[in-house]
C-alpha cells in the first residue's frame, strides 16, 4: 500500500521537514536558530509540492519530540498535533537523540553516542548500537546530565555526534576507551531520520493518537529563576 509520511524536526538549531513517500524522500533543512516558526510550514508545503502530494494525501505525521530546546520541541509537537487533528491521521513522536544518532555512520556493530548541548553546563545524551540489519538499538536511557557523568556502557570504540561534542569534547573524550572512531559536532537531528524511524510504525498500523504525541524535555526546570541565576553566579564567584 502506498504511504506518505510527513516528518518535522525543530528541536535544535536546525529546522527540517521531510516527506517520505514509500522509499522516496523529499526534504528541506536549514540551520536557522529562532526562525523555526517562520520556516516549518513553508518547508512542509514545499516538500508536498515537490512530491505532488496534497495535504489530504498525508497518511501520518512524525515529529522529533526532543529532548532539545524547549521552544523548538514545543513548536514541532504543536505543529504535528495540529496537522494530525486537521487531517485525521496518526502522529508519531520520535526521539530527537535517536534521529541524531542516525547522522553517524551506521556500521553494523558500531556504538554511537548522541550528545546535544543542553546549556547550563549539561548535555542531553543517549547511546545506541547498530544491529546487523542496520537497525539502531538503544543501550541506555535518554537523560540530561553533566558532561563528565555519562556513565557509558562498555564498548571498544565510539562514534560521537552532536553539539555536545563541540562544547565538551575534552570532557567527553576522557570517558571514552579511545579517541572516537568518528566524531562530528556540526550535526543536528534531521526530519529524514525521524521519517524513517516512524515509517515502520505506520506500516504496522500503530494508532498514533495526536494528543499522545508528547514532548520530551528531560529537564524538569527549563530555565533558572532570576534568584537562582544570582545564587549560581554567587556560588561560582565564591569558588573563584
Amino acid at each position: 500500500m502506498h504511504m506518505n509520511l510527513l516528518a518535522i524536526e525543530t528541536s535544535t538549531e536546525s529546522c527540517s521537514v521531510a516527506l517520505l513517500c514509500d522509499d522516496t524522500l523529499f526534504e528541506r533543512s536549514e540551520v536557522a536558530p529562532r526562525r523555526h516558526a517562520q520556516l516549518a510550514l513553508p518547508m512542509a508545503d514545499a516538500v508536498l509540492a515537490e512530491a505532488g502530494v496534497a495535504r489530504a494525501g498525508i497518511h501520518a505525521i512524525a515529529v522529533g519530540a526532543g529532548p532539545g530546546a524547549f521552544t523548538g520541541v514545543r513548536l514541532g509537537v504543536s505543529m504535528a498535533q495540529g496537522l494530525g487533528f486537521a487531517l485525521g491521521c496518526p502522529v508519531y513522536a520520535v526521539s530527537s537523540l535517536q534521529a541524531l544518532a542516525m547522522e553517524a555512520p551506521m556500521t553494523p556493530g558500531a556504538s554511537i553516542l548522541a550528545v546535544i548541548d543542553a546549556r547550563m553546563g549539561e548535555v542531553y545524551t543517549a547511546s545506541y548500537r547498530v544491529g546487523d540489519g542496520g537497525a539502531l538499538r538503544g543501550v541506555d536511557e535518554e537523560r540530561v546530565c553533566a558532561p563528565d557523568a555519562l556513565d557509558l556502557a562498555p564498548a571498544d570504540s565510539w562514534a560521537v555526534v552532536g553539539s555536545g561534542w563541540g562544547t565538551y569534547a575534552d570532557t567527553i573524550g576522557a570517558q571514552l576507551p579511545a579517541p572516537p572512531a568518528w566524531a562530528e559536532p556540526e550535526c543536528f537531528p534531521q526530519a529524514r531520520h525521524v521519517a524513517r524511524l516512524a515509517m515502520p510504525r505506520l506500516m504496522a498500523g500503530e494508532p498514533g493518537a495526536p494528543e499522545q504525541a508528547l514532548p520530551v524535555y528531560l529537564r524538569n526546570k527549563v530555565a533558572l529563576t532570576i534568584d537562582e541565576q544570582r545564587a549560581a553566579r554567587a556560588a561560582r564567584q565564591g569558588k573563584g
